[in-house]
């Protein structure tokens, strides 16, 4: 017992002597680290704080010739105009709708995909299909639509051509509200489903294998140790990746929309990005961009916030 207090005596007296250690004396000698903090920091500061300098248009007239200083001071009057905006409810609605059906295809399909990947026993097979399902992710929006619009094609498109040769009319996919969201979620999922079995196979290959051990022994087959066994282990990670997805709810992806849509179909697919995309860039109307903008940003940090409060309520780790 002596001995224990003692060793308690002496660890108090390390970590107060740890505490009160001044702070130059950490930056002198753990210099070199500090030195390689500084580019990243430096990128932070640059691309991320100094732009939000840029808000404040949002509440004026803004006049690219009188600058930031010189344009009237309009109040809230931007997020007036927007919030009567009879577009701008329909086009909120479409980025909601949209983000949603991503958000439940690309979190339960990685999932699965995951869980099935970590049962192949032949290596060589497994190693290949991961690398076949990461591929698309590595192709950007640009060619991976031209690719897509080429088989959608009405004309000449290959699945156009197999339609034609059963008797079917030709469907201009890509031209119809009735498919234009099932095809920007299912080429979503398409590209990104491999990158996102990457993260699930990490938290897998760290379960104990003791735990599956034991549910064999106790009878379980297979379906059975995933649903009782992986699937509560890899938890904290699919709820950590959901307040994350939750935060960019009002995404919808503007790359794969805006070089997917057209004016037919502006009703199912017009979203926030490529809405502040007419009005801002080629209107020129860069206040109520703004405005546009940080509505988004106000909504995501309100959803991220409840979220991970949600999250922790329910006994779970959230981000912070």
């Amino acid at each position: 017992m002596e001995t224990i207090q003692a060793e308690a005596s002496t660890n108090k007296s390390v970590t107060a002597a740890a505490s009160g250690r001044p702070l130059w004396k950490d930056l002198v000698r753990d210099k070199y680290l500090y030195l390689l903090l500084i580019p990243g920091m430096l990128l932070i500061l640059l691309f991320r704080y100094a732009p939000m300098y840029g808000i404040v248009i949002a509440f004026q007239d803004y006049n690219i010739f009188k600058g930031v200083g010189g344009s009237e001071w309009v109040g809230v009057g931007q997020f007036t105009r927007l919030f009567g905006s009879p577009d701008f409810y329909e086009i909120l609605r479409n980025t909601v709708l949209i983000s949603v059906y991503k958000l439940a295809a690309s979190f339960t399909i990685p999932i699965v995909l995951s869980l099935l990947l970590n049962e192949l026993k032949n290596l060589v097979f497994k190693r290949f299909t991961q690398s076949v399902i990461y591929l698309p992710h590595f192709i950007s929006w640009v060619i991976f639509s031209g690719i897509l619009i080429s088989f959608l094609n009405p004309v000449d498109g290959l699945i156009n051509t197999i339609i034609t040769r059963f008797g079917g009319a030709p469907i201009d996919f890509l031209g119809s509200s009735d498919y234009f969201r099932s095809i920007l979620v299912v080429s979503d999922v398409y590209k990104e489903v491999g990158w996102g079995t990457i993260i699930y196979l990490a938290a897998i290959a760290g379960v104990n294998a003791d735990l599956y051990e034991a549910a064999r022994i106790d009878g379980a087959h297979k379906g059975q140790q995933m649903w009782h066994v992986t699937l509560p282990a890899i938890r904290p990670v699919i709820l950590i990746l959901v307040i994350l997805s939750l935060a960019n709810i009002l995404e919808a992806g503007f790359q794969q929309v805006f070089l997917l849509y057209s004016p037919l179909v502006y009703d199912v697919g017009d979203i926030l990005d490529t809405y502040v995309y007419r009005v801002g860039i080629q209107e020129a109307n860069y206040s109520y961009a703004t405005a546009v903008g940080l509505f988004k940003s106000l909504v995501a940090m309100v959803l991220i916030v409840t979220v991970n409060k949600l999250v922790k309520l329910s006994g779970q780790d959230g981000l912070w």
